[in-house]
């Protein structure tokens, strides 16, 4: 490993292989990887049980807790914790690898109606089957994801088709499953009705140890192929036009980001439900934290995404008390004030550099 210089001037880490990595996006990724780390040691001592991480450490290595003590933070705040950002990570990066192919910025789950076909199986299987095993919910999750992906590309044709027509059809295809989904809760049974919509608010609520084993494959599959395909998306941020000229096959790595896109949305979506706005918020506020293309950009926003989701949790807990706060509506307490403040000091970070 030595140091040098990129192309632009900022100065870059050169790796035995070849590749390379800015110094900035690894302080940045350091900083959040411990800022994520304080922040989850802080929520463990969050809830009504005056328990926290001494209690925690103190039972790991080999201390006694009450039952009280041992089932708040073993049962519940670790779960929710570990859940919360493995979720933020998951939306966030979806989010990252959607904006890069469809080179707009809004571009999420939820935007491209991936977030919408993954709920629409899952109340159809709740339906038909209400207590249904977790890997059914998640399979079901993910093919109705990957049906709304598949229409989205035989519907966008070609493979000189742009990034404007993948978000305007999936704008289309979102508006018309949200539509279909409003009219099942509207027609389903009152208690089903009651429960969807809590569900369709975001909740940690469930989190539990089963849960994050039946979430775990799927975002393990998700993480390890979005990095492995990543390398495409500095590419993708160029232009489809750009991306074929600099040899990327387009017709093959496209499909395959989509795919990997929607593994992880619907991950998301089985454990804790749809989380609006995350997808845009993270990769955002990363950008902003420390501007980065291709895997870097990848790995801060899933950093950021994953921290949003716990402090929103802790909000939950800590402030709300024992009020049930939907996760949607603490995650945008907490993440559009940061939103707007980040695209406030882009914009006079760019007037200051003019």
């Amino acid at each position: 490993m030595r140091r040098g210089t990129a192309t632009d001037g900022k100065r870059v880490l050169r790796l035995a292989n070849g590749l390379q990595m800015r110094t900035g996006n690894l302080l940045a990724g350091c900083g959040l990887a411990a800022a994520a780390l304080i922040l989850a040691a802080w929520s463990t001592g969050l809830g009504l049980t005056d328990a926290g991480l001494a209690d925690l450490l103190r039972a790991l290595t080999g201390g006694s807790l009450s039952d009280a003590e041992t089932y708040a933070l073993l049962t519940v705040r670790l779960p929710r914790i570990l859940l919360g950002f493995m979720v933020g990570w998951a939306v966030a990066l979806s989010g990252a690898l959607l904006q890069s192919i469809a080179r707009n910025p809004l571009a999420d789950p939820g935007l491209f109606g991936f977030s919408q076909g993954s709920m629409i199986m899952i109340m159809l299987l709740l339906v038909i089957a209400p207590v249904a095993p977790k890997s059914l919910v998640a399979l079901a999750a993910v093919t109705g994801g990957l049906c709304v992906a598949g229409l989205l590309l035989w519907l966008v044709g070609g493979e000189r088709s742009s990034g404007l027509s993948i978000v305007l059809l999936g704008i289309a295809v979102e508006t018309v499953l949200s539509s279909f989904g409003s009219l099942l809760i509207l027609y389903l049974p009152t208690e089903t009705s009651i429960a969807l919509s809590e569900w369709l608010a975001g909740s940690l609520f469930q989190a539990n140890w089963s849960v994050i084993a039946a979430f775990t494959p799927l975002f393990v599959l998700g993480l390890v192929g979005s990095l492995l395909a990543g390398g495409a998306t500095s590419a993708y941020d160029l232009g489809t036009e750009m991306a074929q000229a600099l040899g990327e096959p387009v017709a093959r790595s496209r499909p395959l980001i989509l795919l990997f896109a929607v593994v992880l949305s619907a991950a998301a979506v089985t454990a804790v439900g749809p989380l609006v706005f995350l997808g845009v918020l993270a990769p955002h506020i990363a950008g902003f934290l420390s501007p980065a293309v291709g895997r870097a950009r990848l790995l801060l926003s899933g950093l950021v995404g994953g921290m949003l989701v716990v402090a929103a949790d802790a909000l939950t807990r800590g402030i709300a008390g024992g009020l049930p706060l939907p996760l949607g509506l603490s995650l945008t307490m907490v993440g559009v004030p940061l939103f707007i403040i980040a695209l406030r000091l882009q914009a006079l970070r760019k007037l200051q550099s003019h």
